[in-house]
């Protein structure tokens, strides 16, 4: 099937009323002139899927409110529909163990190794590759166990160690801290009192060694890539290249990020970072990272529709324009988790692509060359036997 006279961004060069050929969910052939009898682009640009390697919105999919559970099917096909309408193909969803989790509450041991294991049951016949991206509190030794059984049971796709004790990292600012607690509903005196709690538990700096060092281990052994979340410093950023990091999630100073770039870590930021030109925490700024050099991966963060704007908004001032600022949500984030069969349009990729008109509203998504997703003004695409 030929898609004919549409923009088509590749990985070094636009190429305007170009067309491409799809056979057997892959691209087969790029000509750089209009076919007749293709599907007739009217003037849209067709970009590579954007690969999504850090999503949250699984845990709100699953307890949109408080204590109020969803079931499984039900939040991973609304989130399936939500990333396919984004122009999302591969998509790693972001669950979390965190030690301050009672037992059976979200982010808990119990939770999240249940949630991460009906998450692979239920990704059959979706439309986008969900993967999982287990994000392990460096200060929650006893959930090892756990994320080792994980591994070995082929149901980890990427791993992030983060930090959430107050005043380092993201929260390195406590009274923001409490200012965000109250904003989600609680009194001064029930955050402050909450923080205090977690300073006054604090495990020592040497067991948070040895955690960080056995999970390096396990990802080595099951190949899967590792990444440091929220890097606040050189000092912690260095430690994470060494321990063995490869990408760096959200640093949160310029100072990190530079060191992440210097010791050839990938730098993720998050497209609602960019599309608003800040952080919703006061953090760094996706584009000042931008600017600088300093930004690798667009990731969904909270809001995969954010993804768009996003490389919209930087291909204003990338050094490579458009192709420059796509390739942050489509080839680096494929590079750096090793899928070398899909993030550019060229032969023999995967045809995962998206379609976008002029108004930059994403108007068929394509999954290995089936549709996913339409708004309804491309409607003789084929739609794959699950949809």
């Amino acid at each position: 099937m030929w898609l004919s006279d549409f923009t088509l961004v590749l990985p070094d060069r636009v190429i305007e009323h170009g067309s491409l050929r799809l056979e057997a969910g892959r691209i087969a052939e790029i000509a750089e002139a209009p076919v007749p009898g293709g599907l007739h682009g009217a003037g849209m640009t067709i970009m590579p899927g954007f690969i999504d390697m850090h999503g949250d919105m699984i845990e709100l999919e699953l307890e949109p409110r408080p204590r109020v559970d969803f079931p499984m099917e039900v939040a991973v096909s609304h989130l399936d529909a939500r990333l396919a309408a984004s122009g999302v193909t591969t998509a790693y969803a972001g669950v979390s163990f965190s030690r301050t989790a009672a037992e059976g509450e979200r982010r808990s041991f119990e939770h999240t190794s249940a949630i991460i294991r009906a998450l692979k049951d239920n990704m059959a016949g979706l439309r986008v590759d969900h993967r999982i991206h287990a994000r392990f509190d460096m200060t929650y030794t006893d959930a090892i166990g756990a994320l080792e059984g994980l591994l070995d049971a082929g149901a980890v796709d990427l791993v992030s160690v983060m930090d959430h004790t107050p005043g380092q990292g993201q929260y390195r600012d406590i009274e923001k801290l409490i200012a965000y607690r109250m904003k989600g509903g609680k009194c001064e005196e029930q955050a402050r009192s909450e923080i205090q709690n977690r300073l006054d538990n604090a495990i020592s700096t040497e067991q948070m060694l040895r955690n960080l060092q056995e999970v390096s281990r396990l990802c080595k052994a099951y190949g899967v890539a590792m990444a440091s979340h929220d890097d606040d410093t050189v000092e912690k950023t260095e430690l994470m290249a060494d321990i063995g990091a490869v990408i760096s999630e959200f640093p949160v100073t310029i100072e990190a990020a530079r060191t992440a770039a210097a010791r050839g870590l990938m730098i993720a930021m998050g497209a609602p970072n960019a599309m608003r030109g800040q952080s919703y925490s006061g953090n760094l700024s996706a584009r000042e990272a931008h600017a600088a050099g300093l930004l690798h991966i667009l990731a969904a963060d909270y809001h995969p529709a954010a993804i768009l704007p996003a490389i919209r908004a930087l291909a204003a001032t990338d050094p490579d324009g458009l192709v420059g600022a796509v390739r942050l949500a489509t080839a680096n984030p494929a590079r750096a988790l090793g899928l070398d069969d899909r993030g550019e349009i060229a032969p023999g990729k995967r045809a995962d692509l998206v379609i976008v008109d002029g108004r930059d509203r994403v108007v068929t998504t394509l999954c290995e060359g089936s549709r996913i997703y339409s708004n309804g003004h491309l409607e003789n695409l084929p739609v794959p036997a699950v949809a």
